[in-house]
């Protein structure tokens, strides 16, 4: 970017795929790890590959509450000429033990009779139903066998995951450091509380702080810092040791908006100017090797870049899966306009008319009315080559807030 495009306004603007993949592009994922006990581990991305060091059940255990036999002295047992075994405490011909679900099985035997299908007393038990050999028991490795391929490199874990490697005598596992971001809200009239006139409270620097916390990074939340390219230009290089910097405000083209050509001196912007609303302000570029994200300074603006952009780029380089979100199929109650080569995104509340659901717009336009989007359900997604949707159309409502 050689030409100041503050008070001209933005020549072009990239379309949000392209956008999207430009900035991916540039980024690698954090190669640190660390050690974590597996009550830690939820989330995390494993960072390197397990298999299985020993069976699971590593004996071979009954699978019902029943009585341990040898199948074959059950044969021919039927409710009408029930099968009768002596009651031990050890399996031999004609002898049944009793045993719980999970009880090694006794030596000799080789199968379980429910419980349900024997009437027993303190000497012996009546068979009512034969049993084949191996039935109704769990042999050695039935759930995991030893040397058994479990997870690769990069796989998020899940409570499951974790429940199984403990069953497996795994107390720890390596995985990828969490990403580390910078959040950096500016704006001369950025305060914490209590605002004077003219005045506004910080929230689009929290805001993002706790989404990078929820999408799985580490945030540091800094304090606001002023429309000055000295001091925006300290904070990015007080920063350059984080694996993002992420700003928001003084994104767009105005006399205060300063950060996009703050970059520029100190590295280089990629992109400036996405083809998305609310939010086309936003750019991104590198100054030395740490990746740079500047978002819009209206609120509903900072959400929707941060879905959209800042998301995907926190899960490459954690390691995690970007899934897409789930949707809410309902018919739309008002008619939304979009411009045609504009991402729309337009915030929706969901409501119940008998068996179907439908779609209110909570607001069609207003990237400054953060209750928009804190009071909508989600958002209707009208893409690049659409003038809008008219009222009655069933659209996919995008659930942003959902956090795999």
């Amino acid at each position: 970017m050689t030409d100041d495009p503050r008070g001209v306004g933005f020549r072009e603007q990239t379309r949000l795929g392209p956008a999207r993949e430009r900035l991916l592009d540039s980024l690698s994922p954090v190669s640190r790890t660390e050690a974590v006990p597996i009550t830690d581990a939820d989330g995390r991305a494993l960072a390197s590959e397990h298999t299985a060091r020993r069976p699971v059940p590593h004996y071979p255990r009954a699978a019902m509450d029943g009585f341990a036999v040898r199948a074959e002295d059950t044969f021919g047992a039927t409710r009408r000429s029930p099968v009768r075994l002596e009651r031990s405490e050890s399996v031999g011909p004609n002898a049944a033990c009793r045993v719980h679900t999970g009880s090694e099985l006794p030596e000799g035997a080789d199968a379980v009779v429910q419980v349900e299908q024997v009437e027993a007393d303190d000497a012996t038990i009546e068979v009512f139903d034969a049993v084949a050999s191996g039935q109704n028991v769990a042999p050695v490795g039935d759930d995991v066998s030893d040397g058994q391929h479990l997870f690769d490199p990069g796989h998020q874990l899940r409570p499951s995951d974790l429940g199984l490697l403990k069953a497996l005598g795994v107390e720890t596992v390596a995985v990828f450091d969490r990403p580390r971001f910078s959040v950096v809200p500016t704006g001369e009239e950025l305060v914490q509380s209590d605002p004077e006139p003219g005045e506004v409270v910080e929230t689009n620097g929290q805001t993002v702080a706790q989404y990078v916390r929820r999408w799985g990074g580490e945030p540091t939340y800094r304090d606001v810092v002023t429309d000055d390219e000295a001091a925006l230009r300290s904070a990015i290089e007080r920063d350059l040791d984080h694996d993002l910097i992420v700003t928001t405000g003084g994104s767009s083209v105005g006399e205060r908006d300063l950060l996009p050509a703050v970059v520029d001196d100190l590295g280089t912007v990629s992109v400036h100017g996405v083809a998305l609303k609310p939010g086309h302000p936003v750019a991104f570029g590198r100054v030395e090797e740490t990746p740079i994200l500047v978002l819009p300074g209206y609120p509903v603006a900072t959400i929707v870049n941060a879905v959209q952009l800042l998301r995907p780029a926190l899960k490459k380089l954690a390691h995690l899966p970007e899934r897409e979100p789930p949707v809410t199929e309902a018919r739309l109650e008002r008619k939304v306009a979009s411009e045609v080569g504009t991402r729309s995104f337009v915030r929706v509340r969901l409501d119940r008319d008998g068996d179907e659901r439908t779609a209110t717009p909570t607001r069609a336009s207003g990237a400054g009315v953060l209750s928009s989007v804190a009071l909508a359900d989600g958002w209707v997604v009208v893409p690049e080559d659409s003038e809008g949707y008219d009222a009655g159309r069933t659209v996919a409502v995008e659930d942003w807030e959902w956090s795999p």
